[in-house]
């Protein structure tokens, strides 16, 4: 099934406008919160179909969200990528370790994230 609703789960404003442009003008219908604690509320809520996770969050980081969604047994089937500035090989092994699909680098570069989605779709 191809990927339709989108959540961005981000602390800056700018990251999650960035985000949504890119997201809504490829036709992607896309939901935002600005940290862990909302995400689980909203994930209940909307059911997106990928969650595109930040690191550097306050309160729960983008690891520990990630991984607490992934063991839960009502979302542990929606994929997510992680959007970081954590740059770091082992940040993107411990990423995909706790349950990520993929992990992008930022600044995001556009194109390839739309191939990200495209290809989990």
């Amino acid at each position: 099934m191809a990927i339709q609703k989108i959540l961005i789960v981000d602390d800056s404003p700018t990251e999650r406008y960035f985000l949504t442009d890119i997201l809504v003008k490829a036709g992607y219908s896309v939901s935002t919160c600005e940290n862990g604690e909302e995400a689980f509320t909203k994930i209940k809520a909307d059911k997106p179909q990928l969650i595109l996770m930040d690191v550097v969050m306050p309160g729960q980081n983008g690891f520990q969200v990630t991984r607490s969604i992934t063991k839960d047994d009502e979302t542990k089937d929606i994929p997510i990528i992680i959007c970081s500035s954590k740059g770091l090989e082992t940040d993107r092994i411990w990423g995909l370790r706790q349950g990520a699909r993929d992990y992008l680098v930022k600044p995001i570069d556009p194109k390839e994230l739309l191939a990200k989605i495209a290809a989990l779709g």
